[in-house]
């Protein structure tokens, strides 16, 4: 019996586009995802540096950008948070019917502009519905690595397998997976997060 959900935050509850970042970043002389570029995301996603130390990194790699042709391509990833899922969430919650995480591989940059375009408001609304409530870059950890599911398990005394978790990548449903939790793999595009129920 499923008594804890732990959600995935972007394509879960926030529309991303994920290429949208690569297009942009094109006219400043990106070309492909190098071994460089992902460990300065991944350090920054786990907190390990500053916003301006991200930037100030980036604009090594492409000095014909600007901070702000930077930060506008960053966040470019985020689209809308659709009030058919704030409703959601927010009635879930009102249920009690399960113990309710969000589990989220982000950075200070996007949680900003998430606060901005939903308004404050809203971000406290959707906020409020966990119980707890895991940033990467707040915890020093990032999916899949298996320490972020220990941390969140242990931390609120979850049980394995009574614990659902919803992600849209496949590398981190894989790996919780292997932790004994049950896992929603949900295919961004063919299914919602309201559809819930028929994974419960």
């Amino acid at each position: 019996m499923i008594k804890n959900i732990i959600f995935d935050f972007g394509d879960i509850f926030i529309n991303l586009d994920k290429p949208a970042v690569f297009k942009k970043m094109a006219a400043f002389g990106y070309t492909e995802y190098t071994d460089a570029l992902d460990l300065l995301c991944k350090e920054y996603e786990m907190g390990l540096m500053s916003s301006e130390d991200f930037l100030a990194g980036l604009k090594e790699m492409y000095p014909e950008a600007t901070e702000t042709d930077l930060v506008d391509a960053w966040n470019s990833i985020l689209l809308d948070f659709p009030e058919h899922r704030l409703a959601f969430i927010e009635n879930l919650k009102a249920q009690e019917s399960h113990r309710l995480f969000l589990l989220s591989n982000t950075n200070d940059l996007h949680i900003e502009y998430v606060k901005k375009t939903m308004g404050q408001d809203r971000f406290d609304r959707f906020k409020n519905c966990f119980e707890g409530f895991y940033l990467s870059q707040q915890i020093k950890m990032r999916k899949p690595n298996n320490d972020i599911y220990e941390h969140v398990l242990n931390e609120n005394s979850l049980i394995p397998e009574e614990t659902l978790f919803i992600d849209d990548t496949k590398a981190n449903t894989d790996s919780a997976v292997k932790l004994g939790i049950r896992c929603w793999n949900l295919q961004v595009g063919k299914e919602d997060i309201t559809e819930l129920n028929k994974e419960l």
